[in-house]
């Protein structure tokens, strides 16, 4: 007996009993949890690791993209920082569909979870570990996700994003305690990157489906959910199958959540993915060179002459006019947030309600896109076809090479190579020797091919440029702004930037003085040359596009065929200082030189300024200034600040009348006359036409009693222009573009204009003194060139 009982002893020795290990285990629990309770107290305390300051809990997404607004409630662009297109969208403005796909795929338990989903945690957690399923998820509750979006950065390896997790989960409880279920998913919702520059669901149901999001149908609000699992993987326009499937386990998802019946899903299932794709981008929107240039006015600091270059005199004057009489010049610096700090277009979320109307704008960039690439084009191409000097004047070939040169300096690659030390010589050779690889622009799309920078440059060179405006005359409110053929390319803003000679649209404004002086469209001279006795004692005959007509002409038949003889006439009458004070009433910012030839246009203006300057005549003598935006709303919706029309009376009534009188008789006879014969328009119109020398600058200036359009075409430099004045003149260059812009408008039945439209004219009111009679004379059009607008030479 004593020899058996042995054995047992020693068993018993070696084998601890089974509570013992029990107890070990127990203890070892609860050292894990007091461990972590430990380091989740010490992360909440923000003593491990990464927490957010309180503020950024409250406030987590405070840098949204501000929206720019059409007259018309149409979303035109966005601001953004670093171009993320996120636009933030309230709760309310969400489809059901879309919160009903996200809760079912992404949390099935987030109305009863505090921040973490212990169940679907432990789940994941066993499956990783035990099961080695590393397909079966994080385990991440919505506000997780949010929290990991929010705050975590990208994680280099799996290492640094196991140590995320437990911050995530400390910064999930408390962003539960902050804000409300709705709230967290809207925050959601709203910073995920969709791909595309589409940040948050509504730049992605813009880019996407074209729609706002609480227009998503089911199928599209569960795509979109989809993506959100990884959107360079599910992106519906690479891969649109993979996209699908997905699509397709996000309804089933919310047939499980009872959100569907079997048959809707299987339904919904069956459909293909349909996008209306339209991607977020500053180049291909409506109106680039507009968004541009509201930028550039809202975000001005106030003018230092320190900041400008010697030869920027006259920049620096007219930038700190607008600082002093513009409210919307340099708004972001002029006024302050609540906190003391600036306002900034691209962080602080602003809704910026501007004045274009979507679908007028759509209609001037059709028009100029049209009839460059349609018609001015191929014939300037044609023209300049084998030409050694192209696309420069015949008459400037010898200087062609020069001009060449000019430009390769201007480039970037000169300015690099320039700065590694290259010599002029070894630069030119690299330009002209050394082939690239490259995109250029063509009205068929952009070409990849092969030139030499050299090449390059030329090829866009012989590309013509335009600017067009449009802007009611009674309210100032800018309709249409198109400051070149296409942005990617040509970024330069030929509407409010750039500034040509004005040529022939300059004379209404010396016709206006002479009415003031109480001269009447019936007045007139003996048609002939006129010579003017310049104050350095120089004798001034302009020449004209037709010989002596032997006989009495009026004044209204100078401006309706643009006679050369007739302004010289009229500025034989009046001082040039008076003219040039009037130039400057009429709201033009360049200096203008005070001579004879003044009445030629040879100073410099911009389309914008010439479209502001010709409302005068539909206003009663009122100008009325350009008005871009009407009012600016803060992220929160609060108006912080309203614009309204800035006026200048600067002629009289009566004045307006007799300008309407002769400005009309342009286009119902005169040089403007395509309009009529051509566009078939009906509506009373005054116009005007501008050709300078040699054809470098075409000019067309139009109103009715409800639009004033404004439109320049020409070369990147002067230099370069039409050799045959038949394409290079005002009517043959500038004017179409008014004339397709025009048909447009009036054929879009939600527009409210009409083609019938008529000046507001007193019915007892005449142009001229009773005493004075008309004759068939003074509106005869016998122009030998067709339109009466040739070259306006200042000079013999």
């Amino acid at each position: 007996m004593g020899k058996k009982s042995e054995p047992t002893k020693k068993t018993t020795k070696k084998t601890p009993p089974r509570s013992n290990i029990v107890k070990w285990l127990w203890r070892l629990f609860f050292i894990f949890v007091a461990v972590n309770v430990v380091a989740f107290l010490l992360m909440s305390s923000g003593l491990i690791g990464y927490l957010p300051r309180i503020d950024e809990l409250e406030n987590p997404i405070d840098k949204y993209a501000s929206q720019v607004i059409s007259s018309d409630e149409q979303l035109l662009f966005t601001y953004s920082q670093s171009d993320e297109n996120r636009i933030f969208v309230d709760y309310n403005e969400l489809s059901p569909h879309l919160i009903s796909a996200l809760v079912a795929t992404e949390d099935q338990r987030y109305y009863t979870h505090s921040g973490i989903d212990i169940i679907g945690l432990g789940r994941a957690v066993f499956k990783t570990l035990l099961l080695q399923d590393e397909s079966s998820g994080g385990g991440s509750t919505i506000t997780q996700q949010l929290a990991k979006l929010l705050y975590s950065p990208k994680a280099s390896n799996k290492l640094q994003r196991v140590f995320q997790k437990p911050i995530e989960w400390v910064i999930a409880t408390k962003l539960e305690r902050f804000y409300t279920k709705d709230e967290i998913i809207n925050l959601y919702l709203n910073k995920y990157d969709f791909n595309y520059n589409a940040v948050g669901i509504e730049s992605a149901a813009r880019t996407y489906f074209n729609k706002r999001p609480i227009d998503l149908n089911i199928q599209e609000s569960a795509t979109l959910v989809g993506m959100l699992k990884n959107s360079s993987l599910y992106n519906p326009v690479r891969r649109e199958q993979v996209t699908k499937d997905r699509r397709d386990v996000v309804l089933a998802q919310m047939r499980k959540a009872g959100h569907l019946s079997l048959h809707e899903a299987d339904s919904l299932q069956k459909l293909p993915i349909e996008l209306d794709f339209n991607r977020a981008d500053h180049i291909a929107i409506p109106a680039p060179y507009y968004r541009q240039h509201l930028a550039k006015v809202m975000m001005a600091v106030k003018p230092d002459r320190k900041a400008y270059a010697s030869w920027q005199g006259q920049q620096f004057y007219e930038d700190s006019l607008s600082w002093e009489t513009d409210p919307l010049y340099g708004w972001c610096n002029k006024n302050k947030k609540a906190d003391g700090s600036n306002y900034n277009v691209y962080t602080d979320g602003l809704k910026i309600y501007s004045t274009l109307d979507s679908r007028m704008q759509k209609y001037a960039e059709q028009a100029v896109q049209e009839h460059l690439s349609k018609a001015l084009q191929p014939q300037f191409t044609a023209e300049k076809r084998n030409k050694k000097y192209a696309p420069y004047a015949n008459s400037l070939a010898g200087d062609a090479e020069k001009f060449m040169q000019t430009a390769m300096r201007q480039t970037d690659r000169y300015r690099i190579l320039k700065k590694e030390g290259w010599s002029e010589d070894k630069i030119l050779s690299n330009f002209k020797d050394t082939p690239v690889e490259m995109k250029v622009f063509s009205w068929k799309g952009d070409i990849d091919t092969t030139l030499t920078p050299w090449d390059s440059i030329r090829y866009h060179k012989t590309y013509l440029r335009a600017g067009f405006m449009a802007m009611s005359p009674l309210t100032g409110h800018v309709k249409a702004y198109v400051g070149g053929p296409d942005f990617a390319h040509f970024k330069y803003d030929m509407v409010s930037t750039g500034k040509r000679q004005i040529g022939s649209t300059i004379k209404p404004y010396l016709y206006t003085l002479a009415m003031e002086e109480g001269l009447t469209p019936c007045d007139g001279m003996m048609h002939g040359p006129i010579t003017i006795m310049a104050e350095n004692g120089q004798p001034w005959t302009p020449r004209n596009t037709r010989g002596a007509l032997g006989g009495f002409v009026s004044i209204k038949w100078g401006l309706q065929n643009s006679d050369n003889w007739v302004t010289a006439y009229l500025m034989s009458l009046f001082s040039p200082y008076a003219f040039a004070r009037m130039l400057k009433s009429f709201g033009l910012k360049s200096p203008a030189d005070p001579v004879v030839s003044l009445a030629l246009g040879p100073n410099d203006a911009s389309v914008y300024e010439m479209a502001g300057a010709y409302t005068a005549f539909v206003n009663r003598g009122i100008r009325v200034e350009p008005l871009l935006v009407t009012r600016i709303e803060d992220s929160f919706g609060n108006v912080v600040a309203n614009f309204v029309p800035r006026m200048q009376e600067i002629f009289s009534e009566t004045t307006s009348y007799k300008m309407l009188d002769m400005l009309k008789a342009v286009v119902d006879g005169g040089t403007g006359g395509r309009l009529r014969r051509i566009y078939n328009l009906k509506s009373e119109m005054g116009a005007k036409t501008g050709t300078t020398n040699d054809n470098s600058d075409a000019w067309f200036m139009s109103f009715t009693p409800e639009i004033v359009a404004s439109a320049w075409v020409g070369g990147e430099e002067p230099s370069i222009r039409f050799d045959n004045m038949a394409y290079g003149q005002g009517a043959a260059a500038a004017l179409p573009i008014h004339g397709l812009f025009y048909q447009r408008i009036y054929a879009d039945p939600t527009l409210d204009y009409k083609d019938d439209g008529k000046f507001d004219i007193p019915a007892n009111f005449t142009p001229c003194h009773d005493s004075q009679r008309y004759s068939p004379d003074f509106y005869r059009n016998d122009d030998p060139i067709g339109e009466g607008e040739g070259i306006d030479d200042m000079f013999n």
